[in-house]
């Protein structure tokens, strides 16, 4: 049944998206997330012991989450498709990469305001080919974050299971910073939230090998994986780079401080633009319905045994 849920919640999400007007009458619940992390952050990140207020801002938060999806799945399956589906973020997703490609076409200047929408570095004196690159990596990190991980959660845990992976992955984008105000307080969040991302990144990485067939890059992927920042997205990430055989990551500004990170795939082409973004956004696509059809085939083993 969990694997029917998600099938049919898949498909949902990537017919319908999140139309705007539902979510302009609603709060989405992603938001709501928010809104509990931004509450915890100002009632408890203050004066001694922060580490562990975070960790017991996370338990909070988490406990909320699994008593809320164990909730929501007494309603039945219409409730847990409709939930789920409002989850994941594959249409959205695809949507945003493709404005940047389609803004890329038109203007520099519009091409850096849509880009800024889906990345958190600076982005006013970004080129083209840095424009290209951060919606690139945005759309290999967030097909991990937000399609794969809540999916494989989903099956894990059922709604529960996807609610408190998705009230992590929210508080880790809020707090979990290695800055002067989070460093502690947003420890555990952060933690937590490489964990949970564990697999699934890996995960992602495979499916993108797959669907490329970039089996004979399996070595470079790894290398360039364990040099990223981030324990987690460099797998999809550098998948992503030798799918469309281009160089992504490198130097990037944040706060208007330069950071020398790690190059991905470095010896390919950094020189791209609006048409790499659209091939990056098929390859979304074709992941999306090779993981649709393992969960189904997934399906259709249990219902045969």
């Amino acid at each position: 049944m969990t694997a029917f849920v998600l099938a049919c919640a898949m498909l949902l999400d990537a017919m319908l998206g999140e139309p705007d007007w539902l979510w302009s009458r609603l709060r989405h619940p992603a938001v709501l997330m928010g809104d509990c992390v931004r509450w915890l952050d100002m009632r408890l990140n203050r004066g001694r012991h922060r580490r562990l207020r975070g960790i017991v801002a996370v338990a909070a938060l988490g406990s909320g989450a699994l008593a809320l999806g164990g909730l929501l799945s007494m309603l039945g399956p219409v409730a847990e498709i409709l939930a789920c589906a409002i989850l994941l973020a594959q249409r959205s997703l695809v949507g945003h990469v493709t404005e940047v490609a389609d803004a890329l076409r038109l203007s520099l200047p519009e091409a850096r305001r849509m880009v800024a929408r889906i990345v958190t570095r600076d982005t006013a004196d970004m080129d083209g080919p840095r424009v290209a690159r951060s919606a690139i990596e945005s759309a290999a990190e967030n097909l991990s974050d937000g399609v794969i991980a809540p999916a494989f959660w989903f099956l894990v845990g059922g709604l529960p299971g996807l609610l408190f992976y998705k009230a992590i992955n929210t508080a880790d984008s809020m707090i979990g910073y290695l800055n002067d105000r989070y460093a502690r307080f947003g420890w555990a969040a952060a933690r937590l939230d490489d964990l949970l991302n564990l697999v699934p990144a890996r995960l992602t990485c495979i499916l993108l090998m797959a669907v490329s067939g970039r089996w004979a890059d399996w070595r470079g992927i790894v290398e360039d994986a364990q040099r990223h920042v981030s324990p987690n997205a460099g797998w999809p990430e550098a998948a992503m780079a030798r799918a469309l055989n281009i160089a992504l990551a490198g130097p990037r500004s944040y706060h208007g401080r330069i950071r020398h990170l790690a190059w991905v795939n470095e010896d390919a082409r950094k020189d791209i633009g609006a048409r790499e973004i659209e091939r990056a956004a098929t390859l979304l696509w074709q992941v999306w319905s090779l993981a649709l059809g393992l969960v189904m085939l997934g399906l259709a083993v249990a219902l045969v045994f």
